[in-house]
């Protein structure tokens, strides 16, 4: 059973700021627009709690995310983009995953915790 298949409505790019940039991906990303790597940092994203995030517009949607394109730096998406919904409180918590199978319509409606839980273990290893 596919228990994820994306349909890029682009759900979980709204809302303030959740998209941490690991070390090296600044780089890729910056790369990947064809700016500088600082350019990136500055224009692109904030400091916060001592982690790099990429900003959220004043429409609250991640400033990558375009309505009609979707996410228009997909090919380089930062790690956490590219680990939804497999995130480690979803498969911990029951609660936290019937929450996003609820906000996520690319969550099989379908599945079981327990075989989304494996499915997360097949993906990730």
């Amino acid at each position: 059973m596919n228990v994820f298949e994306c349909l890029g409505c682009g759900d979980c790019c709204y809302g303030e700021g959740g998209i941490i940039v690991e070390e090296g991906e600044a780089s890729r990303i910056a790369r990947f627009l064809r700016i500088s790597e600082r350019e990136f940092l500055n224009s692109c994203c904030e400091n916060r709690n001592q982690r790099i995030y990429i900003k959220s517009g004043p429409d609250g949607w991640c400033i990558f995310f375009d309505r009609e394109e979707k996410c228009t730096i997909h090919p380089v998406k930062p790690a956490r983009c590219a680990l939804w919904p497999f995130f480690p409180e979803i498969l911990r918590s029951r609660h936290a995953w019937e929450m996003a199978r609820e906000g996520c319509p690319g969550i099989s409606r379908e599945c079981t915790f327990e075989e989304f839980v494996q499915a997360a273990e097949d993906f990730l290893c």
